[in-house]
């Protein structure tokens, strides 16, 4: 199968432990220093009950993803000046933004956009290496500062990763250049401050938190909302899960069933949201047990391969978190293609403190809107529209 997972495993070791919490400055402190806040003030005609009143614009800016196979999300960023357009995954299983650089020989760069610093009269290099590990694939280079451009907004003074080495095959034949993370600083590498971070300190949104909605069926219309939620994407209501750890996107799961019966995770167990993983990916056992139960069966190529004519008698798989139901049905976990009918499911032993660690990638995400809130360190879902 093409890239399946993980596109967002950066070093577990010193990423899977509490972050204490840390009271963050208002919006109107942050436009203050900045020297913003008159300005935004008089643009806003400002009014306190002026969230009740729709004609107000509102500072959420919104980032179109390209589906690509239903394996991959990404979409076009600039950075310099003027911008060199590179095409990044929007990750939220990893904190870092790099991209490809005119220092790279690794036959990944060779076929990729490369940025070149000479280009841009707005770069300033930071004289630091970086160096990043995935669940696939890995990056060395140097870090730099310059302004992206992100879903209409410029980022001022980003620092990123300018890739040097990009070992492996899996960059070479990846779709997309370079990655932008959405995690917490405290899975940065080399301590950089994340784009999303970068842009709420500069006032340049309004909410301290961005949502996500992922097409299904190769269609498009995927999005990244910064600084807002977009109702039109959901039905019901947002379900809010607190987070268990910062750092990660993690929540912890009551339990997995299919038919009412526990198939996984009976006593409770960790898992993290993330954009950058393809597949749902749980411990090894727990998952061979589920693949078992839905007659899942190995080819001669490695992939675990379903009947299409059972798909309709399979069971959703439903996970149940924070006493919340989210049913996951059998036309989201099973990978149709013209040729064959594939497990969405991919065991993966990640131990922390609190157990093996579930991963609940893009065939969860596609069932489900959501909203990744920093300011209250919470995630929340509804079903997609």
């Amino acid at each position: 199968m093409k890239w399946i997972l993980l596109l967002s495993l950066v070093v577990l070791s010193e990423c899977l432990h509490k972050v204490p919490l840390v009271r963050k400055k208002s919006m109107r402190q942050k436009l203050k220093e900045n020297g913003l806040l008159e300005e935004f003030l008089k643009k806003r005609n400002f009014n306190p009950a002026s969230k009740y009143f729709p004609q107000e614009a509102s500072m959420m800016f919104t980032q179109s993803l390209e589906n690509y196979l239903d394996m991959e999300y990404f979409g076009t960023i600039g950075i310099g000046t003027p911008p060199q357009e590179f095409t990044v995954i929007f990750d939220t299983g990893s904190s870092n933004l790099w991209v490809p650089s005119v220092y790279c020989s690794s036959p990944a760069c060779t076929n990729h956009n490369r940025f070149n610093p000479q280009q841009s009269s707005t770069y300033q290099a930071a004289n630091e290496a970086v160096s990043i590990a995935y669940g696939t694939g890995s990056m060395t280079g140097i870090l730099g500062y310059d302004t992206v451009q992100v879903a209409g907004i410029a980022d001022t003074n980003q620092i990123f990763g300018l890739s040097e080495t990009e070992p492996g095959s899996f960059l070479y034949y990846s779709p997309f250049d370079g990655i932008l993370g959405l995690a917490y600083p405290s899975i940065s590498s080399s301590g950089a401050t994340p784009v999303f971070d970068n842009i709420w300190n500069q006032g340049l949104i309004s909410q301290d938190l961005f949502s996500v909605y992922l097409s299904a069926n190769d269609q498009s219309g995927s999005v990244v909302i910064f600084g807002g939620i977009d109702s039109s994407y959901y039905t019901g209501e947002l379900n809010w899960i607190p987070l268990s750890s910062e750092g990660y996107w993690q929540i912890t799961v009551d339990s997995i069933t299919m038919n009412g019966e526990a198939i996984a995770c009976s006593g409770g167990c960790q898992a993290i949201v993330d954009t950058g993983t393809s597949l749902l990916s749980g411990p090894t056992s727990a998952i061979a047990n589920i693949q078992s139960y839905i007659g899942a069966t190995q080819s001669s190529n490695g992939e675990m391969v379903v009947s299409c004519s059972a798909i309709n008698s399979l069971p959703d798989m439903v996970f149940t978190i924070n006493g919340v139901q989210y049913p996951v049905p059998p036309s989201a976990y099973i990978l149709q293609s013209q040729q064959e009918c594939t497990s969405g499911l991919q065991g993966m032993d990640i131990p922390t403190a609190s157990g093996d660690l579930w991963i609940l990638g893009d065939v969860f995400i596609r069932q489900y809107f959501v909203v990744f809130d920093r300011g209250n360190n919470q995630v929340g879902l509804a079903p997609v529209a």
